[in-house]
C-alpha cells in the first residue's frame, strides 16, 4: 500500500470510527502523545493533550449530536486532512460550519490534529 492510500484509510477509519462514536477506534489511530487543537472560547477549545485526552475531545464534540458529514480525505506527502460539513440542532442553538480537520501523521498514526473551521462565532454559540 502506497503512503497515500496509507494515508486516506487512516482518514477513512478516524471518520467512521467518530461517526460510530466508537472511542477505542479512535484510540487505536492516534500517537500516545497525540494533541488535537481547536479554535474558539467554549467548552471544545485549546488544545487535547494525549491520546486519552484526544478521545475525550471527540466524546465531547459527539455528545453534542453531530451529524458528521464526510466531503473529502484529502492526503500531502506526509499528511491527511478531513473536509467536513458539521451540523447539529441543541433547541433553539444550530451548528452548521465547515471545517478542515489537518492531521500530521508519524510512524502510521496520528500525532497532532489541528481544527480550521469556517464559523468560529457559531462553534462558540453552539459548544457552551
Amino acid at each position: 500500500m502506497s503512503q497515500y492510500e496509507a494515508a486516506y484509510q487512516l482518514g477513512k477509519k478516524f471518520h467512521a470510527f467518530l461517526a460510530a462514536g466508537d472511542w477505542d477506534g479512535i484510540r487505536t489511530l492516534l500517537a500516545d502523545d497525540a494533541t488535537w487543537t481547536l479554535p474558539g472560547d467554549n467548552t471544545i477549545s485549546g488544545t487535547a493533550e494525549g491520546a486519552d485526552a484526544v478521545v475525550e475531545r471527540a466524546k465531547k464534540i459527539a455528545s453534542y449530536g453531530l451529524n458528521f458529514e464526510l466531503l473529502h480525505i484529502l492526503v500531502s506527502r506526509e499528511n491527511m486532512a478531513l473536509s467536513l460539513h458539521n451540523t447539529a440542532r441543541r433547541g433553539e442553538a444550530r451548528l452548521d460550519e465547515y471545517l478542515s480537520t489537518v492531521c500530521r501523521l508519524r510512524d502510521g498514526k496520528i500525532a497532532s490534529i489541528e481544527t480550521y473551521l469556517s464559523d468560529v462565532p457559531g462553534m462558540n454559540a453552539f459548544f457552551v
